[in-house]
């Protein structure tokens, strides 16, 4: 099911949730609203479920004005990030239930279930309960459960947001292969840049209710469209148009941006307008290595490298070394991030 939202807007009092917000999700499609806490995300989320009623402004579901529908006649599966399975339910009744209140067929539904244990390999623990699983486990229930009744959209809020780094993780890759399994349109929220650009086929980067650019994850990351989407996805090192490192750059900016990935670290001075700079502070990062560094200005750099190239230039915290930027973003506008 293809999903439109066109010019929603939605306020809680005096604060502006959603303003004029437009898009479109294709069928089958796997997209993510990114951004911060407080950027609308989760109301947009809650608003083409159902769960909120826009200000003003229409949801298009498969070509039908839902707006003013009712959760149960949008046919949408919803998972929250704390689980909200039924504690005193075998998993196999929780991901059976809304089958159940369906009124459909004991041996469909023993049917349905048994393939979607099987779906998110829990098979042999049917008839545990909640507490007996896992974070992780529990999390494939819930997603299991919205799945039984066939949703024609699966809207996941921060699923994995309760989650430790490492389940997180094996999670993220479990839900990538789930959607080219079952083709379902899911829309995802998360404020984590990294599980956004893994997961999705598409982002949406939101700022205080409006949406700042949609795009593939390559296309965010490498052509952002404002210093926002900039500092948001990606690290990032903001400098001075002045800035004594960017004179190989025409900017007469006051503000721009280079990766740390971009900026090049010598031990010797290979070009004219390299800059001198100390490094401050070595951090490993497994197999990448960031290197703060200070300018003779006061200004500090952040550098990113893999730990081959660490290993050539033999850095030590205190010793000089040369650095210039391979390449650089900047904006025309004054925009506030």
């Amino acid at each position: 099911m293809a999903i439109i939202v066109e010019n929603v807007s939605k306020q809680f009092g005096s604060f502006v949730a959603l303003e004029q917000v437009s898009l479109e999700i294709k069928k089958g499609g796997l997209m993510a609203l990114l951004g911060p806490s407080g950027s609308g995300k989760s109301t947009l989320l809650r608003t083409i479920a159902g769960l909120e009623v826009p200000d003003s402004g229409r949801i298009w579901l498969a070509n039908e004005d839902a707006t003013n529908k009712t959760v149960e006649e949008r046919n949408i599966g919803f998972v929250f990030q704390h689980y909200a399975l039924f504690k005193h339910m075998t998993i196999r009744q929780n991901i059976g239930f809304g089958l159940e209140i369906r009124k459909i067929p004991k041996k469909a539904i023993q049917s349905r279930v048994d393939d979607l244990i099987e779906l998110i390999q829990l098979q042999g623990l049917g008839e545990r309960y909640p507490y007996q699983l896992s974070g992780g486990q529990r999390q494939r229930v819930a997603l299991a459960r919205a799945l039984a009744v066939e949703p024609e959209v699966l809207l996941l809020d921060e699923p994995f947001g309760a989650l430790d780094a490492k389940v997180r993780k094996d999670l993220r890759d479990w839900l990538r292969k789930l959607h080219d399994e079952v083709h379902v349109t899911t829309v995802f929220v998360t404020h984590d840049q990294e599980e956004a650009m893994e997961v999705a086929d598409e982002i949406v980067v939101m700022n205080k209710g409006k949406i700042e650019q949609i795009g593939s994850p390559s296309e965010i990351y490498d052509h952002p469209a404002t210093p926002f989407v900039m500092s948001f996805i990606g690290p990032v090192n903001i400098l001075n148009g002045s800035s004594c490192l960017l004179q190989d750059h025409n900017s007469g900016d006051s503000r721009v941006f280079v990766r740390p990935h971009d900026v090049l670290v010598e031990r010797e001075k290979t070009t004219p307008n390299s800059s001198l700079a100390h490094v401050k502070r070595l951090i490993h990062l497994g197999w990448e290595v960031q290197v703060e560094l200070g300018l003779e200005n006061g200004e500090m750099i952040k550098a990113i490298f893999t730990k081959n190239r660490f290993h050539q230039l033999e850095l030590e915290v205190g010793q000089e070394v040369y650095i210039r930027p391979n390449q650089v973003k900047s904006f025309t506008t004054d925009y506030e991030i």
